[in-house]
């Protein structure tokens, strides 16, 4: 789970640099199958000299068969039955003095870990932004296949994508995929230039991290549930595969950590930390990319920069659990506006686009998100 300081899993020392790793593990994604020659796990465990709680983690390279070809004691001893993800494995797994070489330095795991789990909490929201285009995708072609009702225009029967609130789901759906995919390819932009050196875009991604990954991933689930409902009773039935987008979305704000602990992340780690200072240089970038539609924004905006400062206020007078209180919606409200301003820099640019149809469908989806979900 998340609580890390639990872990109970133990690495004893072995004489020729290796160590023997004991304990079971839970949750593990692709932790035995046959697609492959070997599987290398990534195991945190704990020294019998650690320090107590999370400082005392190490981390350890764990391989199913050893460079010599025996297989080592690591064995799957359960599969889990999941709502969701039925071609992906998940596995407990079983170490029974397992082979493993130290990654990094002894107690030093934890550190080690959160460079793998940053880059996955971003794939995780990307991952938010496929599914929901792929339920997207579906959705809007059983619209375009279903006939059913009239016109109340020429009163002949229709494809459902001819009605009213057939198409705001439709267009719900996109104005949310477009602003979490910009989002997404933001932070993938700023990931590399941080990997350049520069500091500024490692302050942004750690800024964006629990963003992409909590907002795009609720998203996801709310995207793929209008798509059950478009498709109607037949969205309820397993051979439309809309159900199907609807359970692989439900892990996706659970998995990587929670996303009440990206709240939590972004709260304590990036506001309190710098005082505010990333934030509050994103609302101003936030700001410049919506001028175009800077009244509807401007409220919002607004307030962003309060509750910033108020959560900046309230850490200082140590009333952290007012921060954390704060922290969910806060996160939600960040996600909303960031991916609002996105919208609207990107019809401000449609606007001289010399496709006539995708302009107007830019624009379409910029008003819908600033009209009905800032």
């Amino acid at each position: 789970g998340s609580d890390l300081g639990l872990l109970r899993a133990k690495a004893e020392r072995n004489s020729d640099g290796t160590y023997k790793i004991s304990g079971q593990k839970i949750f593990i994604t692709y932790g035995e199958h046959d697609m492959a020659g070997n599987i290398i796990h990534l195991v945190l465990a704990r020294l019998p000299d650690a320090p107590e709680d999370v400082k005392g983690i190490s981390l350890f390279i764990v391989p199913k068969f050893l460079q010599d070809g025996t297989r080592n004691a690591v064995q799957c001893i359960g599969l889990e039955h999941k709502l969701g993800i039925h071609g992906s494995p998940t596995c407990t797994m079983e170490f029974s003095g397992a082979t493993g070489t130290l990654l990094g330095k002894e107690h030093d795991g934890l550190k080690c870990m959160f460079t793998m789990m940053n880059n996955a909490r971003l794939s995780v929201g990307l991952q938010g932004v496929a599914i929901a285009e792929r339920a997207y995708q579906a959705a809007l072609a059983y619209a375009k296949d279903r006939v059913q009702g009239k016109s109340f225009t020429t009163g002949a029967r229709v494809t459902i994508d001819q009605h009213a609130d057939i198409r705001r789901m439709l267009l719900s759906m996109t104005a949310q995929i477009q602003a979490g995919r910009a989002l997404t390819y933001e932070a993938a932009v700023a990931l590399d230039k941080a990997h350049a050196g520069d500091k500024e875009s490692q302050a942004k991604v750690d800024l964006l991290t629990p963003i992409v990954k909590s907002w795009c991933t609720d998203m996801a689930c709310e995207v793929a549930s209008t798509g059950v409902q478009i498709h109607g009773g037949m969205g309820f039935i397993e051979e439309t595969g809309a159900a199907q987008f609807y359970r692989d979305a439900r892990i996706l704000p659970i998995y990587e950590g929670t996303n009440g602990i990206q709240a939590q992340d972004l709260a304590f780690r990036k506001i309190l930390r710098d005082g505010g200072q990333t934030a509050l240089t994103y609302i101003d970038l936030m700001q410049e990319r919506a001028a175009a539609d800077a009244a509807a924004f401007a409220p919002g905006l607004s307030l962003l920069r309060d509750v910033t400062k108020e959560m900046i206020a309230r850490g200082a007078a140590k009333k952290m659990d007012d921060v954390a209180a704060m922290a969910a919606p806060y996160l939600k409200a960040f996600g909303v506006l960031a991916g609002g301003a996105w919208m609207a820099r990107a019809a401000a640019l449609a606007a001289d686009h010399q496709d006539a149809a995708f302009a107007a469908e830019k624009q379409a989806a910029a008003r819908y998100f600033t009209g009905h979900i800032v």
